[in-house]
C-alpha cells in the first residue's frame, strides 16, 4: 500500500514539474488517500499486535 502511495506522488509532482495541474492534483489526492488508508492499517495492525494470544 504503502508503495503506491509513493508512486502517485511521483507522478504527481512529475505533472506539475510538466505542467499538467489536473493531473498532479488527482495523482496527489490519490496519494493522500492511500496514505491514510495505510496509516490506519498500521495502527490497527499495532494495536492489534499489542493484545497477544488469547
Amino acid at each position: 500500500m504503502l508503495w503506491y502511495t509513493w508512486v502517485f506522488l511521483i507522478i504527481a509532482i512529475l505533472a506539475a514539474i510538466l505542467g499538467f495541474g489536473g493531473i498532479a492534483a488527482a495523482a496527489a489526492s490519490i496519494a493522500k488517500i492511500c496514505f491514510v488508508i495505510f496509516l490506519v492499517l498500521f495502527l490497527v495492525s499495532l494495536l492489534a499486535g499489542r493484545r497477544g494470544a488469547v
